[in-house]
């Protein structure tokens, strides 16, 4: 299965926006194929520190993973992400993405405050 970062993004601010702090997804056998991406890639995010499993098959956002939503929330923000590596062959880590994020939201706090970040 490949990694799907438009799915992540959306993961993310589903489990952001969720009324609970903990995520409970049980891997179960003979998962639906919906089920099993949305399983593949929590693990993902797990392996990337965004998401820590608390308990079997519960899982928690880490300081790190409300980083990330911060750095992809915001819409034009993660078209402006994607373009910008769709130009520069269409591949990044999701450290790689956090980061064009990141210098996105500095490039725009720069010009509506005039401080260097």
């Amino acid at each position: 299965m490949q990694r799907d970062n438009d799915y992540i993004r959306e993961l993310l601010l589903e489990i952001e926006n969720c009324d609970k702090t903990i995520l409970i997804f049980p891997k179960t056998m003979g998962m639906s194929n919906n089920a099993a991406k949305k399983w593949y890639h929590l693990q993902l995010l797990c392996d990337s520190g965004y998401l820590v499993e608390v308990n079997e098959s519960a899982y928690r956002l880490t300081a790190e993973g409300h980083d990330f939503i911060e750095s992809i929330r915001d819409y034009g923000i993660w078209n402006q992400i994607k373009s910008a590596i769709a130009q520069t062959g269409g591949s990044a880590t999701l450290e790689l993405i956090k980061c064009i994020g990141l210098g996105y939201i500095k490039q725009k706090l720069s010009q509506n405050t005039g401080i260097d970040l």
